[in-house]
């Protein structure tokens, strides 16, 4: 368990702000950015990395975007598209998912 900066997890301050009001409880990046056990603080608040597995970019569902604070996969990939330059969504990409708690 290592404790990280919430900024090597979470790319920006509205991602960072979302997550410390309970909208966003997980986030799929390009590599691994965290371990599972691994915690960070943001505005005070305490969280933890619960999960981290790879995945492919078609395997994320509706309810992953939810988790990620878009309403749905169109959403979540317009949200992708804008995010980044040059994106194209690439159904065989691998990504990893990071599922974090509030810590207790």
């Amino acid at each position: 368990m290592t404790r990280i900066e919430a900024g090597t997890l979470l790319p920006n301050d509205r991602m960072q702000e979302m997550v410390a009001s309970g909208d966003v409880t997980q986030i799929h990046r390009g590599q691994e950015y965290a371990t599972e056990g691994d915690t960070f603080e943001i505005d005070g608040k305490e969280f933890e990395v619960t999960d981290v597995a790879e995945r492919r970019l078609g395997d994320l569902t509706d309810e992953d975007a939810r988790a990620e604070g878009s309403q749905d996969m169109e959403a979540y990939r317009e949200r992708l598209r804008r995010a980044h330059d040059e994106f194209e969504w690439d159904e065989t990409a691998e990504v990893v998912r990071h599922r974090f708690d509030r810590a207790t």
